[in-house]
């Protein structure tokens, strides 16, 4: 068993939690720059929260944005450059399928 999975899930929630609430503060963090170097972003833990709540996408990416995402994009999200999309796909492709 994965070390991972022996945590109590109060541990794995106060964590997740935790990254969560620091995402939400780093809105400088952009979403193209988790992606290029990390391979996940907000988006990624909308869907991973909507598929391990059985939610629907908008209420998943307002429990991780904190504000519904059309708002999020608006406030925060600056357009990409072409360096960033390219990390980001290079990065992703290094993702398990």
């Amino acid at each position: 068993m994965d070390s991972i999975d022996r945590l109590d899930d109060a541990t794995a929630a106060a964590a997740f939690r935790r990254l969560v609430r620091h995402l939400r503060h780093r809105t400088d963090a952009q979403n193209v720059d988790l992606m290029g170097l990390a391979g996940f972003c907000r988006n990624c833990l909308s869907d991973w929260t909507a598929e391990a709540g059985n939610l629907d996408k908008d209420t998943a990416r307002e429990a991780i944005y904190g504000m519904p995402y059309a708002q999020w994009k608006t406030e925060h999200q600056g357009d990409a450059t072409p360096e960033q999309l390219e990390r980001m796909k290079e990065s992703v492709a290094r993702n398990p399928a």
